[in-house]
């Protein structure tokens, strides 16, 4: 494997690690501190998560691209700024780097380890959020200037945790890391199909809007 490669891939789990152990560690805490108010665990959860999210893609983006995300990598390969040949492995080290991220977070808050999420997360609604929210998320991506990606990015996933009924998952690795932490951020494995499918048909649906709009101007 080209040491190129090989040092995009540890970026590429690395970042998506550290996104999940922000996601979920974030939520074990809101939820031990906010005495059983959601709607204020959700508000440090999205805090948190804005403001992980922005510093990893700025520290991961020069390495990797700072995806974190199959779906934003499926994308990246079909216009031709990702190879092909380099898809499936950022996808893997995305999953990996998701599992571990879950691991971590549990480690941190002396929870067992290994477990499954009982978070039920399906239905319509869910569904159509996470295509929105996905959607979205390439829009961002493929329009926003490239000296503001790393803040569009993290502003436009703080907004949707609470303008989608599903809290913005928008990424089938983060779906999959979830599935092994049952907390505040989990779903449960039965409940991730779904919205990977909406994912990707969410994926799709930002392309094409960004190919109606035509050409991104220049910054």
């Amino acid at each position: 494997m080209p040491l190129n490669l090989s040092r995009r891939l540890l970026g590429e789990a690395l970042g998506t690690m550290l996104l999940l152990a922000v996601v979920i560690g974030s939520g074990i805490m809101a939820q031990r501190l906010c005495g059983g108010n959601d709607g204020l665990a959700l508000l440090a959860n999205t805090l948190a998560t804005v403001g992980g999210l922005y510093i990893l893609i700025e520290v991961f983006g020069p390495v990797s691209g700072a995806h974190f995300n199959p779906a934003v990598s499926a994308v990246m390969a079909w216009r031709g700024e990702l190879a092909f040949g380099a898809l499936l492995p950022y996808i893997a080290a995305q999953l990996l780097g998701a599992m571990l991220g879950a691991f971590l977070a549990h480690a941190m808050f002396d929870l067992p380890i290994l477990q499954w999420s009982a978070k039920v997360r399906t239905g319509n609604g869910q569904w159509i959020a996470e295509a929105v929210a996905t959607a979205g998320l390439l829009l961002v991506i493929l329009r926003a200037p490239a000296s503001r990606v790393a803040a569009m990015v993290a502003a436009y996933i703080g907004a949707a945790y609470w303008f989608t009924a599903s809290t913005s998952f928008a990424n089938p690795a983060a779906a999959f890391g979830r599935m092994f932490s049952d907390t505040f951020a989990g779903i449960e494995p039965a409940s991730a199909p779904g919205f990977v499918a909406a994912q990707l048909v969410g994926a799709a649906i930002g392309v094409g809007l960004h190919a109606a709009l035509g050409p991104k101007e220049p910054a």
